[in-house]
């Protein structure tokens, strides 16, 4: 049995579908990379999984762990141990990043010193949250809070995004090691960026155009393709194989 499964899922904010019959089974202990152009709505699905307010599924349902999730609220997603990294944070002043996150940290139990450690965060600790924050240290702050949530299944929004090279090293490897040493199951959206080569251990790469999965493949064969071809000239060379998803 699936973990997370969308089956047929669609996307609307306002009254404008941005997401159309996306299916998609996560299992326990796997990593899924969504890769898309920007606008194909990759940021607005994981939205919708999460439950976020300005986003609502009209069509189709979220399953976890085999219930129905579809109308919860984010807050009883969060407690089931769904988690969102976003891909753009605000700045809150005058709230203290390290008063936040002991509250996370005692709400789910889990060792905010130790994770702080192994994504370098502990300078940060003692600012407000975000509030003068390089884009990698926007990154690891919001990676950090989603994780010590102890999540089931981490939504990583464009991680990879306006990071520099040793960032990016120290996310890839924490990515790997909460997928492959402890189990959490990982769905990770990007435009493709350099992340995906510091990550070896994907395990499946969907590609997402206009608001749909419109391909599915084992990654070392999709993200070598895209990369060297581009969305609309290696989704050709995939149809050509009769690999549409």
């Amino acid at each position: 049995m699936s973990l997370l499964s969308l089956e047929a899922v669609s996307v609307c904010v306002d009254d404008r579908i941005i997401v159309r019959d996306v299916s998609l089974n996560i299992n326990p202990g796997e990593l899924h990379v969504i890769m898309g152009p920007n606008g194909a709505g990759k940021s607005t699905l994981l939205a919708a999984i999460m439950g976020l307010s300005h986003v609502r599924v009209c069509g189709g349902r979220i399953l976890f762990n085999a219930v129905d999730i579809t109308h919860f609220p984010s807050y009883e997603r969060a407690k089931l141990g769904i988690s969102l990294a976003h891909q753009v944070t605000p700045t809150f002043r005058g709230v203290r990043f390290l008063e936040v996150a002991k509250a996370i940290s005692s709400r789910f139990n889990t060792d905010w010193r130790t994770l702080a450690s192994l994504l370098n965060v502990e300078d940060l600790l003692l600012r407000d949250l975000f509030s003068g924050f390089s884009g990698g240290e926007r990154k690891r702050a919001e990676l950090y809070l989603a994780l010590l949530q102890n999540p089931r299944v981490a939504l990583l929004d464009e991680p990879d995004s306006g990071v520099d090279i040793d960032t990016l090293r120290v996310l890839a490897e924490l990515i790997d090691y909460i997928v492959f040493t402890q189990g959490t199951s990982v769905i990770l959206v990007t435009h493709l960026g350099p992340i995906l080569e510091k990550l070896p251990r994907i395990t499946r790469a969907h590609i997402m155009v206009e608001g749909a999965i419109v391909y599915s493949g084992d990654p070392s064969h999709v993200i070598p393709v895209i990369s060297k071809h581009g969305y609309t000239r290696g989704l050709e060379v995939f149809g050509g194989e009769g690999g549409w998803s």
